[in-house]
């Protein structure tokens, strides 16, 4: 073979003309098949029908399943379909920064040194211990560092959570960062909190879904121009006080000020400025802000005010978030290198793929599963389709665009261009991050009617449909107590809504009309979302390379 990616070819499977569908329900995890499970909760008779007629299993989705350090972390999109696509196991962000950081590899790096040169050092983030975008833990040991390299000035940006933690824990983590920029402060250097608000308020938009996001946290962060306090603690509990409903991950913005009302961490010419996030998704659109990239028409870099926007700035992000766009420039600790996708493997292949999904999750079942590419591997023969999301609030409409999404991959299967199609269906994910039960339940059904008319699509084309999830979400929709293993309520009485994902397993079913495959009854349970990229490429005739792990689904 001249070719080294491409495979030797199963003669049974790889003549055949029919389509192979993988369907990711988002967030849609095995939980505790109890009244706080609202995948459980939900009217799913597809589901139900489609697991009593054919074999299925659980997968592992966190944890070290999917590149994370240990099993109390929570898996999530990124990893999750790099996983899926990759069909393997790579050392993802957390991983990464929490070795570069015990080394020391990370203060040796020359965008360090380069960022605590300036005249001040900006640290800007998701405040948390969520593991999912950042961690505090690596944020402290940057200021740490930062001290013991001689950087006078230091301001930190928060941008509060909620979503990855309990949905009003934002104090757990300022009040003790206060603390420790207060000590540095009483040892002669000037540490600060300069700017917050909500990261689904501000800065940490995604696959340019809504840009006035980044423009507010902009705004904030570089002009101080959000609502003044005192102290990132007195705005926060001032914002709990004044709304009783409002969660951390939609804090309006804020910015503290000094005694004479002028804010304490604007961003000033020279100075730099680090992303402490690792995960991309979230992080790239805010990093072509400070990075002066191409930005949509009205996005206004200069104060609203009228100040300009400052000069000669230095900025990096913890991690590259975009391989592709090499963005940004500067970062301080490489990202994992995800070669040899299912998605190269089928293009060298002369396999024709179809992956589709709404913008809230179009650049998981693309950018992430292929391997942090934003861009297709051979255009001639995949084909990406976007359905744009709703703005608004999806506990609202629980629905999204699962609709629209399967209509698209349905004309897709009837054409019979595609050997390959994926899909993503946001909505377990999207509405369980919004902590309303009745709306999840809602959002899994959803989810459900979209498998009928999947399933009905590849019947009739004599095909395979493989269903599973990235992680868990809507499965747990309250909060444990890990000492009794109860739901956890708060003073009054109610169980304290949980808005993160969960660390269940997620389902694997496979619907094969062709007769063709089969599960591989020697994984373990210890089997997890990396053995599915090997399944794709059985799928369509093609023996996956020694180094995938072992297929979920084998032919027969």
């Amino acid at each position: 073979m001249s070719d080294p990616l491409e495979l030797p070819r199963l003669p049974s499977v790889a003549g055949l003309d029919i389509p192979t569908v993988l369907c990711i329900m988002d967030g849609v995890g095995w939980g505790r098949r109890d009244a706080g499970d609202a995948v459980f909760t939900a009217h799913t008779p597809t589901l139900d029908a489609l697991m009593a007629a054919h074999p299925w299993r659980l997968l592992q989705a966190h944890g070290p399943a999917v590149g994370l350090p240990d099993l109390g972390d929570m898996g999530n999109s990124e990893v999750g379909h790099n996983a899926l696509g990759g069909g393997r196991v790579f050392d993802q962000g957390a991983k990464l920064v929490g070795a570069a950081i015990a080394s020391g590899r990370i203060f040796e790096s020359q965008a360090w040194r380069d960022a605590t040169a300036r005249p001040g050092l900006h640290l800007l983030g998701l405040l948390s211990d969520g593991n999912v975008h950042s961690h505090i833990d690596h944020l402290l040991a940057l200021v740490a560092a930062a001290a013991r390299d001689g950087v006078e000035r230091l301001r930190v940006h928060v941008l509060t959570d909620g979503r990855d933690v309990p949905e009003r824990s934002a104090l757990q983590w300022v009040e003790p960062l206060e603390a420790v920029l207060a000590e540095h402060t009483a040892a002669g250097r000037d540490y600060r909190i300069a700017s917050g608000g909500g990261r689904m308020n501000i800065t940490m938009d995604r696959y340019e879904a809504d840009w006035s996001m980044v423009q507010r946290g902009w705004q904030a962060h570089v002009h101080g121009l959000a609502r003044p306090f005192p102290s990132a603690s007195q705005a926060i509990r001032t914002l709990y006080a004044e709304d009783p409903a409002i969660t951390d991950q939609f804090l309006p913005a804020f910015t503290v000020v000094a005694d004479d009302g002028q804010p304490v961490g604007r961003v000033l010419d020279g100075d730099a400025v680090i992303l402490f996030n690792f995960r991309g998704d979230r992080s790239i659109e805010i990093s072509r802000a400070f990075e002066d990239r191409p930005l949509p028409a009205g996005f206004q870099r200069e104060g609203a005010d009228g100040r300009p926007a400052p000069q000669g700035l230095f900025f990096a992000g913890l991690m590259q978030y975009d391989g592709d766009l090499k963005l940004p420039v500067q970062y301080l600790v490489e990202p994992p290198a995800i070669d040899r996708t299912v998605s190269d493997y089928l293009a060298a292949n002369g396999i024709t793929g179809f992956a589709a999904s709404e913008t809230q999750k179009f650049g998981h079942v693309t950018y992430f599963f292929n391997g942090n590419c934003s861009e297709p591997v051979d255009a001639a023969l995949e084909t990406w389709r976007e359905i744009p999301s709703d703005l608004g609030d999806f506990d609202k409409a629980p629905a999204m665009k699962a609709r629209e999404i399967t209509d698209a991959v349905v004309e897709a299967i009837d054409s019979g261009r595609y050997r390959h199609l994926r899909l993503n269906l946001a909505n377990g994910d999207m509405v369980g991050h919004t902590g309303s039960f009745d709306a999840a339940v809602a959002a899994v059904e959803s989810v459900d009617g979209c498998l009928a008319r999947l399933d009905a699509a590849v019947r009739a084309r004599g095909g395979v449909l493989l269903i599973t999830a990235d992680h868990g979400n809507s499965d747990q929709m309250f909060e444990v107590d890990k000492k009794t293993g109860d739901y956890k309520r708060g003073t009054d009485g109610k169980l304290a809504v949980r808005t993160a994902h969960s660390l269940n397993p997620v389902p694997f079913i496979l619907v094969d009309h062709s007769g063709l495959f089969e599960l591989n009854a020697t994984l373990g349970d210890d089997a997890g979302l990396g053995n599915v990229g090997a399944s794709l490429l059985w799928l369509v005739g093609l023996e996956p390379p020694d180094d995938y792990l072992p297929g979920v689904v084998t032919p027969r």
